[in-house]
């Protein structure tokens, strides 16, 4: 174990250049940094993006709504990139003050209507369309409490576990042991709920299974922090089936692609103005 001692200061400072991989886009304060005027597209629905997990739910749920035949859930999305710090620039901060993508405009409603946090996207493209949340007030309670599990669980894995994982400047065993430790526990938990039935929340799949594939599905399918054998994901079976069956719905191959700028060029796709956008994709050799 590191035997170095962090006494903490009596005032906190901020030290820009201790920071990891993202470094350059964590700071203190909140706000814009930059003027920047946002793309809008020809939908009523207007998303500004990346492929993380977080922002892989939207997408997911918007294609899920087109497959579904809901037209009205046709969208633009534009790429935000968190690295070079289209996050903080003066439109998206009016759209979100937490400066976080997803970021969604709904063009529909009069004023237009903003959107953040993955989980109030969600939850609002549901009930606007109908799909995907139950009717009846035992159903949709028991969706809610899984969106919400997974909205206040998943900083567990991606902030702790990932950070100090795989984007911390240095390797903490405590931070790494716990937070593994966590990590483990809350894939114990869907272990033992899809051990009876096949989606998250119940029979039907749910806003519930887009909001918590993309952090869990992604791990135990190995796409996630490299950390699939530190993990021993094969140890849920019952979340590796489920995470198998949600890859396979062909929405969900086309919600991971949208807002991607990284990987093979047939994994990206940087803009999404339209379905025709996705078969001009190159097909993987």
């Amino acid at each position: 174990m590191d035997n170095k001692v962090y006494t903490p200061p009596k005032v906190w400072v901020w030290d820009q250049a201790n920071g990891g991989a993202f470094a350059s886009i964590n700071r203190p304060v909140a706000g814009a940094t930059h003027e920047k005027t946002l793309p809008k597209g020809q939908h009523d629905l207007q998303l500004y993006s990346l492929a993380t997990p977080n922002g892989v739910k939207v997408t997911i749920m918007l294609e899920e709504l087109l497959e579904a035949g809901v037209s009205a859930a046709d969208y633009d999305a534009w790429l935000i990139s968190i690295r070079e710090g289209d996050q903080f620039g003066s439109d998206f901060v009016a759209i979100n003050p937490n400066s976080k993508i997803p970021a969604l405009l709904d063009y529909s409603q009069q004023p237009v209507l903003r959107l953040f946090e993955s989980g109030s996207i969600l939850l609002y493209l549901a009930e606007k369309f109908g799909f995907f949340i139950p009717k009846d007030i035992a159903g949709r309670t028991e969706v809610l409490n899984w969106l919400f599990w997974q909205m206040g669980s998943a900083p567990f894995l991606g902030g702790g576990f990932g950070h100090f994982y795989a984007y911390a400047p240095e390797k903490f065993e405590y931070a790494i042991n716990r937070y593994a430790m966590e990590s483990k526990r809350q894939l114990d938990v869907l272990e033992r709920q899809l051990a009876v039935q096949p989606y998250v929340a119940g029979a039907e799949y749910s806003i519930a299974d887009m909001a918590i594939w993309p952090w869990y599905g992604a791990l135990v399918l190995g796409r996630l922090y490299n950390a699939a054998e530190f993990l021993d994901v094969q140890s849920y079976p019952n979340v590796q089936r489920w995470a198998k069956t949600m890859d396979a719905r062909p929405a969900v191959q086309r919600g991971v692609k949208v807002n991607r700028n990284w990987g093979e060029p047939h994994e990206q796709l940087p803009e999404r103005h339209s379905a025709a956008d996705f078969f001009q994709l190159p097909t993987a050799e």
